[in-house]
């Protein structure tokens, strides 16, 4: 195969969740010296966006964007260890967790995959996590997003101690807060003084990169 036409096979098996198919096409592409951030940026990433735009329009559902995520994910298994050893740029670091009390994780665990493929460095605190890990993620880490999911009505008023814990830490100013789950809404993101929300995996990550852009916009101006 040439290397344009393993570059096509990514992106089309990627797009229909062909997990299998994607690994075998990553590994062909390494064996012909196709560089992983070729492989990246040329064809996963275009691909996931391709998911992305069809789970927007209404064409594709959560199951789609899974096992397009799960994909996408195989394949990064493979090559991130070969893009640090290249020095490759990550658009940004993301911070994510799921808030104190709640143990729900697989709509963070999908926008994780989503953010990866589209070039974030993503740090996964996990469930359960209480605002002092959080500082201590931010502290560690120095996110440019903290992402911040809940599934549970009960637990969504943790957005705010979480946010009120950076406030008075001195960290807040210095990262954008994203939330979102499915009970969560844009007037309860205003509400608890968030900069974005986020309904879905697909908007997620656009919004993600969309703020990162205007922030880094706002500090060269």
């Amino acid at each position: 195969m040439t290397e344009d036409e393993i570059l096509k096979g990514l992106y089309d098996e990627t797009l229909v969740g062909n997990g299998p198919r994607v690994l075998e096409l990553v590994r062909a592409g390494l064996d012909v010296g196709l560089g992983p951030e070729r492989m990246l940026f040329d064809a996963l990433i275009p691909s996931l966006e391709e998911v992305g735009a069809r789970f927007e329009r209404g064409d594709y559902f959560v199951p789609e964007m899974l096992i397009a995520g799960r994909a996408m994910s195989g394949a990064l298994d493979v090559l991130r260890p070969l893009l640090a050893e290249t020095g490759a740029q990550s658009v940004g670091t993301f911070l994510m967790s799921t808030v104190k009390g709640d143990v729900h994780d697989i709509g963070k665990n999908l926008v994780n995959i989503m953010l990866e493929g589209a070039g974030f460095h993503v740090i996964d605190l996990g469930v359960q996590v209480p605002p002092e890990k959080v500082i201590a993620g931010v502290l560690e880490h120095k996110p440019d997003i903290v992402g911040f999911s809940a599934f549970l009505t009960t637990t969504m008023p943790m957005f705010k101690a979480n946010i009120n814990a950076l406030q008075k830490a001195g960290l807040r100013d210095s990262v954008i807060v994203m939330v979102g789950g499915a009970p969560v809404t844009q007037e309860y993101a205003d509400a608890v003084g968030a900069d974005s929300y986020a309904a879905d995996a697909a908007t997620a990550v656009r919004k993600a990169k969309e703020l990162l852009a205007a922030r880094r916009a706002a500090v060269t101006a």
